[in-house]
Order: C-alpha cells, then structure tokens, then sequence
C-alpha cells in the first residue's frame, strides 16, 4: 500500500492506494480509466450580459453542474473571490476570481453543465 497526498482546487486529500501483482515487474502498458460521458445537452440561449465581455477569463478548472452565482455582472471582485460554484462528484467547488476586477459576464446559468476549461465569466 501506498499513501499519497492529493491537492485538487486547492482541496487536499489523503488515499491510500492498493498495489495489485509483484512491485518489481513492470506493467505491460498503463491503463486509462473511461473518462464519464455526459449526456448531450441542448444548446441554451446565452445569458444577458449587460457590461459585454472582460478581457480576465473564469474557466472550469473541472467538468460539473453549475451549482449557484455569487456574483452578478456589475459586482466588484478581489483575487481569490468565489464567482460561482460548481458540483461535481457531488462536492462543491468555489471557482474563485484569478485577480481584482469587475464581473463583466456571466456566461452559464444556474443548471448548466460545463466541460472542464469552458468559458463561465469574463472580467475587466
């Protein structure tokens, strides 16, 4: 067994991992774990944005259900401020602003899914 300590979204996570067969022969090929299919979903009218689009981008660091807004177009943010939240794997996750700024857009609605790296708000 082997311990290893795992940071996601700046979640730490302690797991304990089972080793299966001889430690001293080397695997065949390395094997990829089935990425989850998401079912398609029909393409929704983009949410109004009042103040256009910024030039700081918020991207899904991970793929989810947009869970809730924290902030509106118009709002002021610091670095490190939650915008929105995301679910995935029934957590939470804040995704937070990269620097100060204004909401410019909000580009996804409460009930979205997002693949990871998708566009979920600009600021200026």
């Amino acid at each position: 067994m082997k311990n290893y300590t795992i940071t996601v979204n700046g979640n730490v996570y302690d797991v304990t991992v089972e080793e299966n067969g001889s430690v001293s022969a080397p695997a065949s090929a390395p094997r990829r774990a089935a990425a989850p299919v998401a079912a398609p979903k029909a393409a929704a009218p983009a949410p109004a944005t009042s103040a256009g689009a910024g030039s700081i981008k918020i991207e899904a660091g991970a793929a989810g259900k947009v869970f809730k807004l924290e902030k509106k177009v118009g709002d002021k943010v610091e670095k490190g401020d939650a915008v929105l939240i995301l679910e995935a794997m029934k957590m939470e996750i804040p995704v937070v602003a990269p620097e100060a700024g204004t909401v410019a857009s909000i580009d996804v609605a409460v009930g979205d899914t997002v693949e990871s790296g998708a566009l979920l708000a600009t600021l200026n």
